[in-house]
This record gives structure tokens, C-alpha cells and sequence, in this order.
């Protein structure tokens, strides 16, 4: 029992802490809270994932609720994305659950390096001193196809991983569509909510999902994401990215730990 309550103290802070992060980057908290899960508390993979889906899937729905009051969402656009992201999410988590533990933990940290390579490039390079040719583009100017396929390869990011899928959907807007990173954030987050729900229900119908973790963890994120999309929309968009870059390499330093552990 005394385990118990230093646990759940514990998750509301460590909640709170990835939900203000979350909320700044756009990416609903569950990236940091998986190398944490299996570092501190000892989860394998799969299971890190799972119960970091309880946490995400509120934190997720409360960062859209924010960044639609700063911006309204296009949501047609965003349900585009969201048809394709279902099927594939529900496709990625049977994949990820019949993937040896530590295989997926090292797949997942070259996943979160790739991408922040990337955004170290658009935060410290040439582009990040200037808008893209022709100026940003209103998401409802690009054609809702396209969205599809962004949420087809979020959903099975997300689904191997747990989460990750707006991760992926978002350097994806910002470069080739041309949206601004708040834009391309409030539009991933909002089209794989629906994913999201897969991934968990599937996670947890396979034993992956601890509520006694995930539930704390999701009400301390849920009292400090309003607080980090204030933040994202106050911060200069080469900053926010550079900000990105530098939490994705914290997020791969916390993985190498657990695999040197």
C-alpha cells in the first residue's frame, strides 16, 4: 500500500510536467511518458505504451480544445486524416504486440532521432529564417486526399508506437504542404484522436494498459496542458522547433538509458 501511495503522487507531478510539454510541442505528452514508464517503473515496451495511451487520449482531446480556441481547426480536413489514421492504427498495434520488447524499444528511438534530426534542420538551417515561397498555406487550400495519407502513416506510426503519429503527420504539413507549425500541430493532434481510441482499446484488450499509472498520469497532464499551447502560441516557430529537436533527443537519451539499464 505504501508503494501505492507514492505512486500515485508521483504520476499526477510526472502528468503535469508531460502535459505542459505536450502541450507546447503539439504531441500530446505520450512520447516522454513511455521511456519514463519503462525506465523508473520497469515496463517492457508494450506495456509502457499501452498505459501511456490512457494518459494521452484525454490530454490529446483537451490540447485539441486549446489550440481550436486559439485557431479554429479545419475540420474536414482533419476527419480526412482521420479515416486513413483508424484502419492503420488498429494494424500498427497488432504489429507492435508481436514485436520482441526490446526490438521495438530500439526501432522507437531510431523512429524519435530521425525526426528530430529533422527538426534540428528547420530550426537551425536557412529555412528557418524565412516563410516558405509563397507564404504559409490555410489548411483548407490543400486537397483533403493528401490528408488521408498523412493519417494512413500517422495511424501506423502510432499504432507500432503507441503514439507518435502527430509527430511524424506534423514535420510532414509543415514542409509539403506548407503549414505553420501551430497549424500543422492543432490538425495532427486532431486526426488521430480517433486512432488514438483504437490504439488504446487494443492495448488494453491485450493486458498492455495499467490504469493505476495511466489514470494519474493522465489527470496531472490534464491540469498543465492549457498552460503549454499558451506557450507554443507565444513562442517564434524556429524556436518552438528547436524546442522540439531538443525534447525528441532527451526522449532518445531516456530509451538508450533503459536499454543500458
Amino acid at each position: 500500500m505504501l508503494s501505492v501511495f507514492w505512486l500515485i503522487p508521483a504520476c499526477l507531478v510526472a502528468g503535469g510536467m508531460i502535459g505542459f510539454t505536450g502541450g507546447v510541442l503539439g504531441i500530446g505528452g505520450g512520447l516522454f511518458a513511455i521511456p519514463l514508464l519503462g525506465l523508473l517503473l520497469g515496463y517492457e515496451q508494450q506495456a509502457a505504451q499501452g498505459t501511456a495511451l490512457i494518459m494521452v487520449l484525454p490530454a490529446v482531446l483537451l490540447t485539441v480544445r486549446k489550440y481550436h480556441q486559439h485557431t479554429p481547426i479545419a475540420w474536414r480536413s482533419a476527419a480526412a486524416g482521420a479515416l486513413g489514421s483508424v484502419l492503420f492504427t488498429w494494424l500498427g498495434a497488432l504489429i507492435a504486440l508481436e514485436v520482441e520488447p526490446r526490438l521495438l524499444r530500439q526501432i522507437y528511438a531510431g523512429f524519435v532521432f530521425l525526426i528530430a534530426l529533422f527538426y534540428f534542420r528547420e530550426s537551425l538551417g536557412r529555412r528557418a529564417r524565412q516563410a516558405p515561397a509563397g507564404g504559409y498555406r490555410n489548411a483548407d487550400d490543400v486537397a483533403r486526399y493528401r490528408y488521408f495519407v498523412v493519417g494512413v502513416g500517422a495511424g501506423l506510426a502510432g499504432g507500432i508506437f503507441g503514439v507518435g503519429g502527430s509527430v511524424l503527420a506534423v514535420p510532414f504539413m509543415t514542409t509539403f504542404f506548407h503549414l505553420r507549425q501551430t497549424t500543422a500541430q492543432a490538425l495532427a493532434l486532431t486526426m488521430i484522436v480517433p486512432g488514438t481510441l483504437v490504439a488504446l482499446l487494443t492495448y488494453a484488450w491485450h493486458g498492455q494498459a495499467h490504469g493505476l499509472v495511466g489514470i494519474p498520469l493522465a489527470l496531472g497532464s490534464l491540469l498543465c496542458v492549457p498552460y503549454g499551447v499558451r506557450l507554443a502560441y507565444a513562442l517564434p516557430e524556429a524556436r518552438l522547433k528547436l524546442i522540439f529537436a531538443c525534447m525528441l533527443l532527451i526522449i532518445m537519451a531516456l530509451l538508450l538509458a533503459k536499454e543500458a539499464a
